[in-house]
């Protein structure tokens, strides 16, 4: 389980670089505007595997919940259990996330985001 990033005014700083230069890189293949919802949700239909072809309310809620739940199970928060006979990933929740302020939340969503990506992915932005 990885524990939670310290969130000092470096590491934050930190962040937001490489933050930065993932948002660069994934506007490149996706298109400009991006922000923290359209990436979860770009995570979630790359774990679906599938894109329905017009979303409802809860199928966008969905695509939401699959991606903060693939993010947070390498911190120990989610627990995957599997497919059901639809292809859809389910989860149980292993242990509560601490309380965080509103900042906080979006900075260790961050963090997660840029994990899944992976370094080697932030460090071809830099390169190119």
């Amino acid at each position: 389980m990885k524990p939670l990033p310290r969130q000092n005014d470096t590491w934050l700083q930190e962040l937001e670089s490489r933050w930065k230069l993932l948002i660069s890189k994934l506007e490149l293949q996706f298109g400009g505007g991006l922000d923290l919802q359209a990436v979860l949700f770009l995570i979630g239909f790359q774990e679906l595997g599938k894109r329905p072809k017009k979303l409802n309310k809860d199928q966008k809620l969905e695509l939401l919940h699959i991606a903060i739940c693939t993010l947070l199970e390498p911190y120990g928060y989610y627990v995957f259990e599997g497919t059901d006979e639809d292809a859809y990933p389910h989860w149980t929740l292993n242990e509560e996330l601490p309380p965080l302020k509103p900042g906080h939340q979006s900075a260790l969503m961050k963090e997660a985001i840029l994990c899944y990506f992976g370094e080697e992915y932030i460090t071809e932005v830099q390169s190119s």
